[in-house]
């Protein structure tokens, strides 16, 4: 072999040589590969600029939820102070004032009978309770039955109200009722309305004529009282709900601060 190499013309060397020594990978296929890695590099941006967007849209929905949660607790927050605070105000309606940060100003009184709206005049309901219930009653009270939520906005209240006139011909008397209470999306009540009223009053103790007592009992020296019917226009029970009501009617010539007797 040393033999024939020797012997070989210089210009057939060059050709054994390339064919003997094993070719390097070429510089172009690396170029070759780098459309892909290109695309790779594209592909990854688009997918972050994707999930950017997906996460700019959903920004709002979770401030949405965010604020929607922040009201619902609010709401049970402000339900949970409303049924503590009327189940203290309550049975005290009589010996002090109300708590009112648990109404909205445009709260609406409903009775059978009437309407009445603002806080002003609700507030002047209550002290028109007061003032004339010490007038017209020895003892007069309100006894809370029950505070119960027939729905999640709702407050019902079974109350029992029961008084001793001051005329010594009427005898105590009472009567039963609802007071519901409706409250809106921020837990503040906006309505309260009595209804389902059951009076039991006992009848009128009516003093008999002498004549009546001659010819009746004419041996006993005593006097002697018979049951008559109710009369609706001098009951102790119809005066007060009047008062009440005069008083509203009358709200602009006549305020709490104004006058002359507190009932606080």
């Amino acid at each position: 072999m040393a033999f024939l190499l020797s012997n070989l013309k210089p210009s057939l060397l060059p050709q054994i040589k390339s064919k003997l020594i094993p070719q390097t990978p070429s510089s172009a296929k690396p170029t070759a590969q780098s459309p892909s890695l290109y695309t790779s590099s594209a592909s990854f941006s688009t997918l972050q600029s994707s999930t950017a967007q997906v996460a700019q849209g959903n920004t709002p929905t979770t401030g949405a939820k965010d604020e929607h949660q922040q009201q619902k607790d609010e709401f049970y927050l402000n339900l949970g102070l409303a049924v503590r605070t009327l189940r203290e105000d309550m049975p005290l309606i009589f010996i002090k004032d109300l708590n009112y940060d648990i109404y909205r100003d445009d709260i609406t009184f409903r009775d059978p009978l009437n309407t009445f709206t603002g806080i002003e005049k609700y507030k002047l309901i209550f002290w028109a309770l007061r003032f004339h219930g010490k007038i017209l009653f020895r003892e007069i009270a309100l006894d809370v039955y029950r505070i119960w939520q027939p729905s999640e906005n709702v407050i019902l209240i079974r109350w029992n109200l029961r008084g001793v006139p001051r005329v010594p011909w009427e005898a105590k008397g009472e009567f039963q009722g609802t007071s519901r209470y409706k409250l809106d999306r921020n837990g503040k009540i906006y309505e309260h309305k009595v209804d389902n009223l059951a009076f039991n009053f006992p009848q009128t103790l009516k003093p008999v004529s002498v004549l009546d007592l001659v010819t009746s009992c004419p041996v006993s020296p005593n006097l002697t009282f018979s049951w008559g019917p109710v009369d609706s226009n001098t009951s102790s029970w119809i005066e007060f709900y009047q008062a009440v009501k005069d008083t509203l009617d009358q709200e602009e010539g006549l305020l709490p601060q104004d006058c002359l007797a507190t009932c606080s």
